[in-house]
């Protein structure tokens, strides 16, 4: 479930008198995504994505998600177009939250990931961050290294809930991870959250990429690492290095990794093995019971972790 704020047919006919793109013929909330309400809005002109962005947003930073995906997309990625009103803005209010119109891309996100997936993936995500490369807005990665032991702070007391040992051994893999993360990496403007479920294929083609609401500012190696963990895992979590290496290998044909980058990629897909296992940690420990948010299991990434941990050489990844 994805739609935490409803809009009236009343409050939806003022808003788009904001834009030339038609008048409303359905608005439909869209199941998928957690973070914000989206909606699929067909007008008389086409279709179009409406999200309306929820408190676990922080409005000061949409200027940031929708400019990085108005640059990407004139650079002719395949993202998501925020759509500008006659008044020239792209934000505003509906329902008492922010606010946005988007371009509606097609395609349907891989519920199998196949290895034909990665290499389209690859390059695509090489593209993006070189083309993000001379957007001028920067934003700190919220959920990188320095917000981990935090985060787990909170979750650290209640973490053998979950499985006994847990808390012992994540703060063991947490310092672990801290000590070695690597410095003056090259960065830029990246994804963070390029999941199945933010890539679309259509007729075996990469169509979309969306859902930028955890893009930063950070390490572009780093990207390719949460890739590594979001899509070279079979589900019994035995790491396929075929998919590995068709990611790799597409992605260096269009941007080159250096030494530092290479010699760094193991323990940065330790540390986005991390992430994901503490955010998800945070919340089975905290969403009540009856939250419209489904809550997703902490140890996939546990698990996943434990993989990385024994590998030495970027050769096991594929690379």
């Amino acid at each position: 479930m994805a739609v935490y704020t409803e809009v009236s047919d009343e409050a939806l006919a003022a808003f788009l008198e904001h834009y030339a793109i038609g008048r409303a013929l359905s608005c439909k909330g869209i199941a998928e995504g957690v973070e914000n309400s989206n909606y699929l809005l067909i007008t008389d002109q086409g279709q179009f994505v409406l999200t309306l962005y929820e408190k676990r947003v922080d409005p000061a930073e949409l200027p940031y998600f929708l400019g990085l995906m108005e640059h990407l997309a004139a650079k002719g990625l395949p993202v998501p177009l925020p759509v500008r009103g006659a008044d020239g803005e792209s934000l505003r209010a509906l329902c008492g939250r922010p606010a946005a119109v988007q371009t509606f891309l097609s395609g349907q996100w891989p519920r199998r990931v196949r290895p034909e997936h990665l290499s389209p993936l690859g390059e695509a995500l090489a593209r993006l961050h070189l083309a993000g490369a001379d957007f001028a807005i920067t934003r700190a990665n919220a959920l990188g290294p320095s917000g981990w032991d935090p985060l787990f702070r909170r979750a650290e007391a209640r973490a053998d809930e979950v499985f006994a040992g847990l808390g012992a051994a994540v703060r063991a893999e947490l310092d672990a991870v801290l000590a070695a993360w690597p410095e003056n990496l090259p960065r830029g403007n990246i994804h963070a959250d390029l999941f199945p479920d933010n890539v679309f294929f259509l007729d075996g083609k990469l169509s979309g990429l969306i859902d930028f609401y955890f893009a930063c500012t950070d390490f572009l190696a780093y990207d390719i690492a949460v890739c590594l963990n979001a899509w070279c895992f079979e589900p019994d979590f035995g790491f396929n290095v075929t998919k590995a290496r068709a990611l790799l290998s597409a992605y260096v044909a269009v941007r080159g990794l250096d030494d530092a980058e290479r010699a760094a990629l193991p323990v940065l897909a330790r540390g986005a093995s991390l992430r994901f296992l503490l955010t998800r940690l945070f919340d089975w420990l905290n969403t009540p019971a009856g939250a419209l948010v489904t809550r997703k299991d902490p140890l996939e990434y546990f698990r996943k972790s434990r993989f990385f941990q024994g590998v030495a050489e970027v050769s096991a990844l594929g690379l």
